[in-house]
């Protein structure tokens, strides 16, 4: 069976039609909204995630739904990002990059409070591992560091506020770990798990789009996680938002990446400090000095 019939013998099994000329249009308005990038390869997944919003709204087809989208979709651009996000993380995951941030934050004369922007946060994972990695760092709860964990998915972001995870979630954390940052649900909580309040007043959870014109975030910041987002995004665009970076960080400012991605084609910006993490460019640092 050629591509042709096989596209045709999955149109007959689903419940709306959809065309290519849909799946581009998809892909189009994610780009333009969101920055995302998606392959020839994700028709499947398209479909998949943008079919609930059809069925949500009461749209007929993907070409009603996407005309009422672009007409007075204020409300639904949001849901129509959120369907497209994938938001797949854990605690501690990529578990060589915050030995790197405790160091980094317990550098001889720096400068407090430090600030770290989790860029991609997703359900607050990540956020969180930052925030434990800081603790330990320090010995205590009341040190002087600061965390704005941001995402584009405001889904995550709840989730990420709530601080609320199923048990299996702390499976990778010791036992010790998880009696300090963590509280064990009982009754019709038993099998999870909530935050303490302690290291949740440690971040602040906001929605940010990396492509917006404007980010609530000011520097200087010592770090800034930005791990297995810039996938997403086609190489001109990650140019421009490591180029937006750089102003934000301090002059020995790290910016953490993904163990698939690397931007050596932003070396005017950035340089490789260790494994997926990343310092200034000696022109920047020289001019912050």
């Amino acid at each position: 069976m050629n591509k042709h019939e096989c596209e045709m013998s999955a149109e007959y099994t689903r419940e709306f039609h959809f065309t290519m000329q849909d799946f581009q249009r998809i892909r189009k308005l994610i780009h333009e909204h969101a920055g995302i990038s998606l392959g020839e390869s994700k028709q499947e997944f398209v479909y998949s995630r943008i079919v609930r919003r059809l069925r949500a709204t009461g749209a007929r087809t993907f070409a009603e739904y996407l005309d009422r989208l672009q007409r007075d979709g204020e409300v639904e651009w949001e849901a129509f990002t959120n369907s497209l996000t994938t938001n797949l993380t854990s605690f501690f995951r990529e578990a060589h990059h915050f030995p790197v941030l405790a160091g980094h934050l317990r550098k001889p004369g720096k400068h407090r409070p430090a600030m770290l922007w989790c860029s991609a946060c997703s359900t607050g994972e990540e956020a969180y591992s930052m925030a434990m990695t800081a603790v330990d760092a320090f010995g205590s709860f009341d040190h002087p560091v600061r965390i704005i964990a941001s995402d584009l998915d405001t889904r995550v972001l709840q989730t990420a506020r709530t601080g609320r995870y199923r048990l299996e979630s702390v499976a990778g954390i010791s036992a010790q770990q998880i009696d300090k940052f963590f509280v064990r649900g009982k009754g019709e909580d038993a099998g999870f798990v909530q935050v303490r309040p302690e290291l949740q007043k440690m971040i602040d959870f906001q929605r940010i789009n990396l492509l917006d014109a404007t980010w609530p975030v000011h520097g200087q910041l010592d770090a800034i996680f930005c791990r297995n987002v810039m996938i997403y995004f086609d190489k001109d665009t990650q140019l421009e938002i490591l180029k937006r970076f750089a102003p934000l960080l301090r002059g020995d400012g790290l910016l953490f990446a993904g163990h698939s991605e690397n931007f050596y084609h932003a070396d005017a910006w950035f340089k490789l400090h260790g494994h997926t993490v990343y310092e200034l460019a000696a022109q920047l640092k020289a001019a912050r000095a």
